[in-house]
């Protein structure tokens, strides 16, 4: 029943969240085709007569790929439907240690920062013909890794300065928005989880 977790979840985040198909599934895919390549192993065995396959592999490969589609829909719903202030601020309020979440922050700032970086270099070597052919690409991808970890260093140099003019010497606290409905959300939240878990546990 994992698979049908997995399905009312992904439901949950495109219908009941408005998250678009076409970017839901570009999220979804890395981890499906490594959950391909995954179950592939295990439906196969190896042995003096070649390659067989098995019934219990089939069996144990398709709980696997259940459980996990059901795991990586429960982590996308979270990450594409809640922003990184709230889940730091529940964190937080988990008595998770400070610098522990300082990082957290720093990290995810740091990915856009990169993300911007990379697309910036790639969008003018391109410009310049930078991809024309395959050595031409060589040569610029070097570059790209070159003047991509200089940028993001000189940024979080830049970022790094900036706190310390602020005297900023604790950690890092952002503001938390105060929901009206927060009761009936929480309520919705425990008995659709509950439901899910139901769902889980019904007999094959």
């Amino acid at each position: 029943m994992s698979g049908t977790v997995a399905f009312v979840i992904a439901l949950i985040t495109i219908i009941g969240a408005g998250i678009p198909v076409s970017r839901y599934l570009r999220a979804i895919a890395p981890a499906l085709l490594f959950l391909g390549l995954s179950t592939l192993t295990l439906l196969v065995s190896f042995d003096s007569s070649g390659i067989t396959f098995t019934g219990a592999g089939r069996d144990q490969a398709a709980q696997l790929c259940g459980r996990a589609a059901a795991s990586v829909t429960a982590l996308l719903f979270v990450a594409l439907t809640t922003p990184m202030t709230e889940i730091l601020s529940l964190l937080r309020k988990l008595k998770l240690p400070d610098l522990l979440l300082d990082m957290a922050v720093i990290g995810y700032r740091m990915l856009f920062v990169f993300s911007d970086a990379v697309q910036q270099i790639r969008t003018a070597q391109s410009a310049r013909l930078g991809y024309a052919n395959y050595r031409h690409s060589l040569r610029a991808l070097g570059q790209l890794v070159a003047a991509v970890t200089l940028q993001v260093w000189q940024r979080a140099a830049a970022l790094d300065l900036a706190a310390s003019a602020r005297c900023n010497d604790g950690s890092l606290r952002f503001l938390t928005p105060v929901y009206g409905h927060a009761r009936r959300d929480l309520a919705v939240s425990l008995c659709a989880g509950a439901g899910l878990i139901m769902i889980a546990l019904l007999p094959v």
